[in-house]
């Protein structure tokens, strides 16, 4: 069992940045597959961006193609943290944004197990 917590949310104008946090629980934190998703209201859930672990000492990440340059997502093992920094933030990033992670790859339509509370960000214009 995985738990995971976000923080970070918050209020911000068009053009600012934020950095959201996530805790994660568990030994075998470094080999889980870790990401993002947001909800605005009214749509769906939707990927924002992953970071895999792919062999070796190096994770593979991807990012949806709306925050692609904008947002990076980042892992601290030792700290059993993920991080997503957004930049140039739009009013169309609005949302509540959820950690997820997974045992499994990475892979195309990923599906993770384990969910957080998720962390509203608000960007006004």
């Amino acid at each position: 069992q995985v738990q995971l917590v976000e923080s970070g949310g918050g209020l911000v104008q068009a053009g600012g940045s934020l950095r959201l946090s996530c805790a994660a629980s568990g030994r075998t934190f470094s080999s889980y597959t870790m990401g993002w998703f947001r909800q605005a209201p009214g749509k769906e859930r939707e990927f924002v961006a992953a970071i895999s672990w792919n062999g070796g000492r190096t994770y593979y990440t991807d990012y949806a193609d709306s925050v692609k340059g904008r947002f990076t997502i980042s892992r601290d093992n030792a700290k059993n943290m993920v991080y997503l920094q957004m930049n140039r933030l739009k009013p169309e990033d609005t949302a509540v944004y959820y950690c997820a992670a997974d045992r499994l790859p990475y892979s195309s339509g990923w599906s993770p197990a384990y969910w957080g509370q998720g962390t509203q960000v608000t960007v006004s214009s």
